[in-house]
């Protein structure tokens, strides 16, 4: 089984532009980004895919590998399906760019997911982690995520999921994390289907392959990711270095 590593890297973030380029003790992010990844030794191959002349130049200056996206793209599962749509790969994990600190260990259990999924019955896999302060949960920048009893993803949504119509329930609220493992077949069907009426509502990618029947495996983690979204999200980044 061949496993890649893809980290898709938009120049023009919106609440952050030029963020992967920032300095983060004495590198950019986006070049600490792609050395942690490579660092993990999980992966065949790790690759930078982005619409950007500056961070394709950064990669490769520095002995990595960048990939060059011809088409405009909605999501980072777009621009990662246009870059390996011809590559003889199994499964693609992507890594956000915005998150440097990328710890091993939750990647290994992604990656362990299709090693032992013998009947291919999963097609994606993703992270999710337990929150309990309620400004939190209730902040739609976070995304949440239900699972049925077997860890499959029911829904995502930036609403609260479940409603706490009975506190006392005993329901645990799961925060999700953007790392994703794909099968290749999974991700370029993505690819070419169409989005439809919840991820247009939602802003968010995972629910086009839940819409069309795909199956995602959560994964729960107690390792909560550090991405770099604002600038005072930077400054706490540069005191971890």
């Amino acid at each position: 089984m061949k496993i890649i590593a893809v980290i898709p890297a938009r120049y023009a973030s919106t609440r952050f532009p030029a963020k992967l380029m920032q300095d983060l003790g004495g590198k950019t992010v986006i070049l600490r980004t792609y050395e942690a990844a490579v660092a993990t030794q999980l992966f065949d191959d790790v690759f930078v895919v982005t619409d950007s002349q500056l961070i394709f130049d950064e990669i490769q200056k520095n002995g990595g590998k960048a990939i060059k996206s011809i088409k405009e793209h909605e999501s980072g599962s777009d621009r990662i399906a246009e870059a390996v749509e011809n590559m003889e790969v199994d499964v693609v994990v992507n890594v956000q760019g915005d998150e440097p600190f990328i710890n091993k260990k939750p990647l290994e259990e992604l990656i362990a997911i299709f090693k032992n999924d013998t009947n291919k019955q999963v097609d994606l896999a993703s992270l999710m982690f337990q929150i309990t302060d309620k400004e939190e949960i209730n902040n739609p920048n976070n995304v949440k995520v239900i699972t049925d009893q077997q860890g499959f993803a029911l829904y995502f949504s930036r609403s609260v999921i479940p409603f706490p119509r009975d506190e006392h329930a005993g329901v645990r609220y799961m925060k999700h994390i953007g790392i994703y493992a794909f099968r290749k077949a999974a991700l370029l069907d993505f690819y070419r289907l169409p989005m439809l009426s919840l991820e247009a509502s939602e802003k968010l990618e995972q629910l086009r392959y839940l819409e069309y029947g795909k199956r995602i495996k959560m994964v729960e983690t107690t390792h909560g990711s550090i991405g770099i979204d604002t600038l005072e999200d930077l400054e706490k980044a540069r005191k971890l270095v």
